[in-house]
């Protein structure tokens, strides 16, 4: 995911559930699959929260990890 949280972040966008679903064509009802993908690309290191985040994690978007 770290391609897509970098095309986003070039594009001046950031990573999202919703955003990461659709590049990827998954159903809404899947949103726990793309939590899980994102969440394991966190763990990696390859992706970092934004820190235009909000508090709510259900909101949260992601950027890079050398952004």
């Amino acid at each position: 995911m770290l391609s897509a949280s970098c095309l986003l972040y070039e594009n001046g966008m950031e990573l999202t559930n919703t955003s990461l679903r659709s590049r990827l064509d998954m159903n809404k009802n899947n949103s726990a699959g793309a939590s899980r993908i994102i969440s394991d690309t966190v763990d990696a290191g390859l992706i970092k929260l934004s820190d235009k985040a909000p508090d709510s994690k259900k909101y949260s978007s992601y950027v890079p990890y050398y952004a």
